[in-house]
């Protein structure tokens, strides 16, 4: 059991009927880190043990990222036990976590692991519920989940764009507030782009070029969108497919497809995966890993 510091610091109340939950109902090893490393050595050192998050999304991510990283995640069933403010555990819930903290532990306990898709990206990266292009409103800093001014940061890891801090810095929030004030003072308020020039591949196939502005880009590994194309659905295992949808400037019908890779590229832009936030880059490529991990789930 694995109990993300910020968890600790947001709700602790949560935090504590989780423990008691799952320590009532099995045997468990609490691992309270400080940071990332003691994180990833936490689940490096877990032994026969299923590993158990108690955190946000996050949280979540990192632990997935690192059982990536080291090539054990399709051996490995995670669990998670969603904590934090409702933005913060979208990601869980989406997934088919419960998000009461009760009903999640118990889930732990009595729930069933079930495979889910993944997109890995070409530089390792991975994305569990949903890839956005661009990345937001121009609101949050790239590499932070824009959660509410209360909660606290969540986990950052080195190459998440946070640095090498567990916690956001107190500074890095002041600075952004007076580049707020000061863009305001000279007049630069930020806008949403009226669309973003970019090149979109869906199996080689061409959805988008330089010359047609899109909206924004979606794509969400094993999920399959209503008819009228407006949302991505949501993640799961399917087909070994993703389910792309692009956005046009006007409102125009998005236009939809299924492929196992989407490469985008274009001027610099940026992308939230899950999360948290990545780029500038001039090209990616995401690819389907169908079945990729376990995450324990209620019973059917």
């Amino acid at each position: 059991m694995v109990i993300d510091p910020a968890a600790r610091t947001a709700d602790g109340e949560s935090v504590r009927i989780a423990k008691d939950v799952l320590c009532a109902g099995a045997g468990a090893k609490i691992c309270l880190p400080d940071g990332p490393e003691e994180f990833a050595r936490a689940l490096s050192r877990r032994g026969r043990r299923r590993p158990v998050v108690i955190g946000d999304d996050r949280a979540l991510r990192f632990a997935v990222g690192v059982l990536h990283k080291e090539r054990e995640l399709a051996q490995v069933t995670v669990s998670v036990v969603p904590v934090g403010a409702a933005d913060a555990v979208a990601l869980s819930r989406t997934l088919g976590v419960p998000a009461g903290t009760v009903a999640a532990a118990r889930t732990v306990l009595d729930g069933d692991a079930r495979p889910l898709d993944l997109l890995t990206d070409d530089s390792d990266g991975i994305v569990l519920g949903g890839l956005h292009i661009p990345y937001g409103d121009g609101t949050a800093a790239p590499g932070t989940y824009p959660a509410a001014p209360t909660a606290p940061a969540p986990p950052t890891a080195p190459g998440d764009g946070g640095g090498q801090s567990w916690w956001r810095p107190a500074a890095r929030t002041a600075r952004a507030a007076l580049s707020a004030l000061a863009a305001q003072a000279a007049g630069r308020e930020r806008r949403v782009a009226p669309g973003q020039r970019l090149r979109i591949e869906a199996d080689g196939v061409l959805l988008a070029d330089l010359d047609q502005p899109v909206q924004q880009v979606r794509v969400v590994p094993g999920a399959r969108s209503g008819d009228d194309g407006t949302a991505a659905g949501a993640p799961g295992a399917g087909d070994g497919l993703a389910e792309v949808v692009v956005d046009r400037p006007g409102g125009d019908r998005p236009l939809r497809a299924r492929a196992r890779a989407v490469t985008v590229s274009g001027p610099d832009f940026r992308y939230r995966a899950d999360a948290v936030v990545g780029g500038p880059v001039r090209t990616r490529t995401w690819t389907v890993q169908p079945g990729a991990w376990w995450l324990t789930l209620p019973r059917e």
